[in-house]
């Protein structure tokens, strides 16, 4: 089930049907009838030429029971000059009353929570939801951490699914590039790369979106193939380590941190042996993200 209909969740479906997945069975759902029923209905004039074949509908929440994964997109848009961290206030009651319709129907499967601020969304739905921690997923930095893998692979000359690099912390304005362990063939980054070019490269990544959103209005499709890949390894229990949101027993906040994901949710967060001043920035965006959870929680309990 995709909840919300927007650029993003009919982008997702639209990666979802141009994919080779284990997905058999789409729901959309969204506040506007109106518009799900249409993204279904175009969607499914592509079946017969799709690789893949589903069934594709729009309905709502009461079936939610049936689903193996809801995917969060509904919220409000980041508008131009918007910060991440700003749209909050607005999502924070969206999120929390889908998610208790959603649970209401009888839900027990995996929440991969896209809308954003997506780390605190994510705990926001796995506070709302009940579930354990490891059933509430959210994109995290996946999308930066394939920006990052892109401007690598644009600088090194190398496809980008050969470079082995993540982005870690907030999907926002303190996420920062894990250079200590990134790695091509086994070769490291910051031998490769010089300090000046990868904070270049760095810089970009973080404020790409912003730069899609100033020219475009909105960023979707990299955010659309990249759920279908959390959701594919969900399904196939591929057990793959994806950057997704994921919370921290410790610091009691969900960000994009390296996990092993399979069918069961996230596994495990895996250990990465950081640098000092990777702990120092990973803790400055925890402070970041602590902050704008006490925002979220003021507007829930308004």
């Amino acid at each position: 089930m995709i909840v919300g209909t927007g650029n993003v969740g009919a982008s997702i479906a639209f990666a979802m049907l141009n994919q080779r997945t284990p997905v058999k069975e789409l729901i959309l759902t969204d506040i506007d009838t109106e518009d799900a029923a249409g993204e279904a209905m175009d969607l499914c004039d592509a079946l017969a030429v799709a690789p893949t074949w589903m069934k594709i509908r729009a309905s709502g929440y009461h079936e939610a029971a049936d689903c193996d994964i809801c995917i969060l997109t509904a919220g409000a848009n980041q508008k131009p000059g918007e910060t991440r961290t700003e749209l909050v206030r607005k999502n924070t009651k969206i999120t929390q009353a889908i998610v208790q319709d959603v649970m209401a129907a009888g839900f027990e499967g995996i929440f991969v929570v896209v809308a954003n601020p997506v780390d605190t969304l994510s705990y926001i739905t796995w506070q709302a939801s009940g579930l354990p921690s490891e059933r509430v997923i959210g994109s995290g930095t996946v999308l930066d951490s394939a920006r990052l893998k892109f401007q690598l692979a644009e600088q090194l000359g190398v496809h980008p699914k050969s470079i082995h690099a993540y982005q870690i912390g907030e999907h926002g304005d303190s996420e920062f590039t894990l250079w200590s362990s990134g790695e091509v063939g086994g070769e490291k980054l910051t031998s490769l790369l010089s300090e000046s070019t990868r904070d270049e490269i760095e810089h970009t990544v973080r404020n790409e979106a912003y730069k899609i959103i100033e020219k475009k209005g909105a960023t979707h499709y990299g955010i659309g193939a990249c759920v279908v890949q959390i959701v594919s390894c969900i399904l196939n229990d591929e057990r793959r380590v994806l950057p997704v949101s994921s919370l921290d027993d410790c610091a009691e906040v969900y960000y994009g941190f390296p996990a092993i994901v399979g069918r069961a949710g996230v596994i495990r967060r895996t250990e990465p042996r950081l640098t000092e001043r990777e702990g120092i920035k990973l803790q400055q965006s925890i402070n970041v993200l602590k902050s704008t959870l006490a925002n979220a929680k003021e507007a829930k309990n308004a």
